[in-house]
């Protein structure tokens, strides 16, 4: 593969490892992908300051989606940044400075931040340039891309008009403070897509990337997925954004507990099983919860496909409380059986009725009161 330009924001000459990098991050990290990080790190203070993704694989005697899933996880964890090739593959990394990101347990600023956008030491001008520039394969606004779609790509004018919006440079501005790094073209992108194409207010926007981040979301794809849900579900203010998450939080909640996870969150797969219970399919906090204790239940650990099942099966029952699935676990145990009477029929094995009570799987006695009690006093004389 092709060399990969580096770029960095010092200019210093030795190769230097964070004390933050040490105890925050590397602790937690695979092995392989800290080793991976030192040598990007080596490389970078090397006089040619180059990098080979096969270099690194033969290097390491790893293979190279072995190089890449490390370095993909960096830019996960905020410490790098990737930018692609119009063939997807890596063109440039950024070192982000791991000094200026958030620690862990500070709270994520509610206040909005005002004053001009700015990306490193470029100016609003030339940021809003770059994302004209940019590199993508997504179709533009001109070829007719779904306004629905956050995917649509501004030619260099219309970047110019949103870049004279003051609403839309406060956005960059609090966008860049939020999320702790420069803005890429991309991002630039994303976000005019969220205010122009899905039409949604800087207000909501903040509020949207507030409540991603503080459920430990920083990433933009997943905002962007929140952003086009919110389009859909047609919410267009925060009032309405907060009493959805707030109805969607104690969901999630309820299938936590009855799922018995602790100690972690939801993943993004998981929240969309979830969205699919609620809103596709149209169950209730109660149905869902129930199907999720009967999981337990059956293979005794946690599995949302396995939940799945019941609650399609459900569905397609078109059960919609909790007496429904009575009746249809009665139909069930009826049918079955049923079912095993026919078989033993079929072989000419007699089938006992279900006895209720296991006392009386022997013939009671009966007793004669007066008898047993005139025995006895001709006993005693």
């Amino acid at each position: 593969m092709a060399d990969i330009t580096l770029h960095k924001e010092n200019d210093t000459s030795t190769t230097t490892v964070s004390n933050r990098f040490i105890d925050e991050y590397m602790t937690n990290a695979n092995g392989e992908f800290v080793k991976i990080y030192l040598y990007l790190l080596r490389c970078m203070n090397s006089p040619d300051c180059s990098f080979s993704i096969s270099r690194a694989a033969d290097k390491f005697n790893h293979t190279e989606k072995d190089i890449q899933r490390a370095l993909k996880y960096w830019e996960k964890m905020n410490l790098l940044q990737l930018e692609y090739t119009e063939n997807k593959t890596i063109a440039s990394i950024y070192f982000l400075d791991s000094e200026a990101m958030p620690q862990k347990d500070d709270a994520v600023p509610l206040k909005k931040a005002f004053g001009p956008a700015r990306t490193g030491n470029k100016t609003p001008c030339a940021q809003f340039a770059d994302a004209a520039s940019a590199n993508t394969s997504c179709p533009s606004k001109e070829n007719g891309s779904s306004p629905m779609s956050p995917k649509t790509v501004y030619s260099a004018d219309e970047l110019k008009a949103f870049q004279e919006k003051e609403e839309v440079q406060e956005l960059m501005f609090v966008a860049e403070s939020y999320l702790a790094r420069p803005l890429t073209p991309t991002d630039i992108q994303t976000l005019l897509s969220w205010y122009d194409a899905l039409e949604l207010s800087t207000d909501l926007i903040v509020y949207l990337m507030e409540y991603c981040i503080a459920g430990g979301h920083p990433s933009l794809h997943y905002m962007d997925k929140v952003a086009v849900n919110w389009k859909n579900e047609n919410i267009q203010t925060v009032e309405q954004a907060k009493h959805s998450t707030q109805t969607h939080s104690k969901l999630h909640y309820a299938v936590l507990k009855a799922l018995g996870i602790q100690g972690r969150s939801l993943v993004p797969a998981e929240f969309a099983y979830i969205e699919k219970w609620g809103k596709e399919y149209g169950f209730g906090q109660d149905l869902i919860t129930e199907a999720c204790s009967r999981t337990i239940l059956a293979i005794h650990q946690p599995n949302f496909e396995y939940t799945d099942r019941i609650l399609t099966n459900w569905r397609r029952q078109n059960i919609k409380t909790t007496a429904d699935i009575h009746k249809a676990d009665e139909a069930f145990q009826a049918a079955k059986t049923a079912e095993r009477a026919r078989a033993a029929s079929q072989k000419g094995v007699a089938v006992k009725p279900p006895i209720s009570n296991r006392f009386n799987n022997f013939p009671q006695r009966t007793y004669n009161m007066e008898q047993l009690e005139a025995e006895l006093l001709n006993h005693a004389r």
